[in-house]
């Protein structure tokens, strides 16, 4: 429960760092808001380049 609350915590705040992709919302899930955000966006300096749905979006 510990890390989760500190997961949840952790999101909140790069939610607000990285305005845009609804971290604060899905928590970094592949939610299809958070895939459309990657496809507007591109990746943000925190998504893991080698994931699906990541890797497809980098210049």
């Amino acid at each position: 429960i510990v890390a989760k609350e500190y997961r949840d915590l952790l999101m909140q705040k790069l939610g607000a760092k990285f305005p845009g992709y609804g971290l604060e919302k899905h928590a970094g899930y592949p939610t299809k808001t958070h895939k459309e955000s990657i496809a507007k966006l591109g990746p943000s300096a925190i998504h893991r380049k080698t994931f699906k749905g990541v890797k497809e979006h980098l210049v």
